[in-house]
């Protein structure tokens, strides 16, 4: 069975930082992984993206102040986010897409074939 739990979510005031941890159990080899977030009544968006090469992408929005890391000796994916702003609160997701499929860039999120269940950031003014 496969899982995603994600960690490290916390409420922090603006220019504050985070990290994001996320376990993967059960799923192992080569896959493109993104961490997505969802803001009340908003899509959720993808915010970070990192290829099967390691190589990251990200969002306009968040560019210069996240950065999406993988190690794979203890299949984990992490986000550490400097600088936060109250525009980042949202509920935040680990996603996974299919095994030994490799994506470069950003990707949609009809794309994912695992999601973990959530972490809520918070950044307050």
């Amino acid at each position: 069975q496969v899982q995603l739990v994600e960690s490290g979510g916390g409420a922090v005031q603006a220019g504050g930082s985070l990290r994001l941890s996320c376990a993967v159990y059960g799923y192992y080899g080569w896959y493109s992984m993104a961490w997505f977030r969802q803001a009340p009544g908003k899509e959720r968006e993808g915010v970070s993206f990192i290829g099967c090469d390691g190589k990251p992408t990200y969002a306009d929005s968040v560019k210069g102040r996240f950065t999406i890391s993988r190690d794979n000796a203890k299949n984990t994916l992490y986000l550490q986010m400097n600088n936060l702003k109250p525009e980042d609160t949202a509920m935040y997701f680990c996603a996974a897409v299919a095994p030994n499929v490799c994506y470069s860039g950003s990707w949609s999120a009809s794309l994912v074939k695992f999601w973990g269940q959530g972490t809520q950031v918070t950044v307050s003014s």
